[in-house]
């Protein structure tokens, strides 16, 4: 099952996906949530609900009548989350970054999973993305996958974390480099690097829609593991290219430290962290390694990154920039 938020009278409302139809489930059926914050805290019971509207609709479409997905505001699938979270998971990326920066690789890295917060106040869908001018300081892209935690949990072992998993996203965690490297001289983030937008979407996709994807975890691991390709492009020129079966770490390893002596909620947000490949920074690092004449690439106002895992569908943003020319980064330099 697919299931999209949009916006309905000023307010979110939570549809099942059909095709390019959308099917308001609290319309179909008043007992059940009109939005994606209430329908993860009821948990399985509508969900469940939810997967009967959604098979009823497929077997008979002529008996329900959607609105057009493209006549719509999509939202992000869970636009008020109840925190964020970003792991670090693909070995290929922690790699080739630390390598471009002239630095081994980090041993921790396989020994256990991490993640950082970042700003659940700032997650968006598809759509355009507002920067300011600092931000547009080598502002980059990160190709990434998500999952909305959808019951309760705390101290919860990697073999049964899976079962907490409401459903699958895309994710483009967006970067101001140089604010991020900036704060990080002090050893302290990622933080306002990240924290003016995160990007989730098209939609969320239970579990049960990916299982022709299932593959093993990599040896050693443990949790749900997908064959899904992932790519970027960058104003219809692709850039980036992975895939999700390449997580050294699960999310259900993330799932089990994340847990670890604090309670998860439903519509808390995890993402992957980003592929191999996934972001200029690395790119351009590698880039640069391979040709000293290599060009640097960063987003600029005006460009449309499209991120795209099988699936899940196509998360397209575009960058605009703010009418201010104010910059923090100047302000410090007085």
């Amino acid at each position: 099952m697919k299931l999209v938020s949009f916006e309905h009278h000023g307010a979110d409302n939570l549809a099942i996906l059909v095709k390019d139809k959308l099917y308001s489930i609290h319309e179909l059926n008043p007992a059940l949530p009109s939005n994606m914050a209430d329908f993860l805290k009821f948990g399985e019971t509508v969900m469940n609900a939810a997967k009967q509207l959604d098979l009823e609709i497929k077997n008979n479409p002529e008996n329900f009548k959607g609105l057009n997905y493209s006549e719509v505001k999509i939202l992000a699938p869970v636009p008020h989350p109840t925190s964020c979270r970003d792991g670090y998971a693909f070995r290929q990326h922690v790699f080739a970054a630390r390598r471009n920066r002239g630095v081994p690789m980090i041993p921790e890295f396989d020994q256990y999973p991490i993640f950082y917060f970042t700003n659940h106040n700032s997650i968006c869908g598809p759509g355009n993305v507002s920067c300011m001018p600092d931000h547009f300081q080598k502002l980059d892209f990160e190709l990434e996958s998500a999952i909305v935690i959808g019951k309760k949990g705390r101290n919860i072992k990697a073999a049964d974390a899976d079962q907490y998993i409401a459903g699958y996203m895309i994710m483009n965690d967006l970067s101001a480099r140089v604010l991020q490297m900036d704060e990080m001289l002090l050893n302290l983030g990622p933080a306002k690097g990240k924290d003016f937008a995160t990007s989730i979407g098209p939609w969320l996709v239970t579990p049960d829609e990916l299982e022709a994807f299932k593959v093993a975890p990599k040896e050693n691991h443990v949790g749900a593991q997908y064959n899904l390709e992932m790519t970027c492009s960058v104003n219809g020129i692709e850039v980036s290219r992975g895939n999700m079966a390449d997580m050294d770490w699960t999310f259900a390893e993330i799932i089990e430290r994340a847990s670890y002596g604090v309670d998860i909620f439903p519509g808390d947000v995890i993402g992957s962290g980003t592929v191999g490949t996934g972001c200029f920074l690395e790119l351009n690092g590698t880039g640069l390694i391979n040709n000293k004449d290599y060009k640097p690439q960063w987003l600029q106002d005006g460009d449309k990154v499209v991120l795209e895992i099988t699936g899940l569908g196509s998360l397209e943003n575009t960058m605009v920039k703010e009418a201010s020319n104010w910059s923090i980064i100047n302000e410090y330099k007085k």
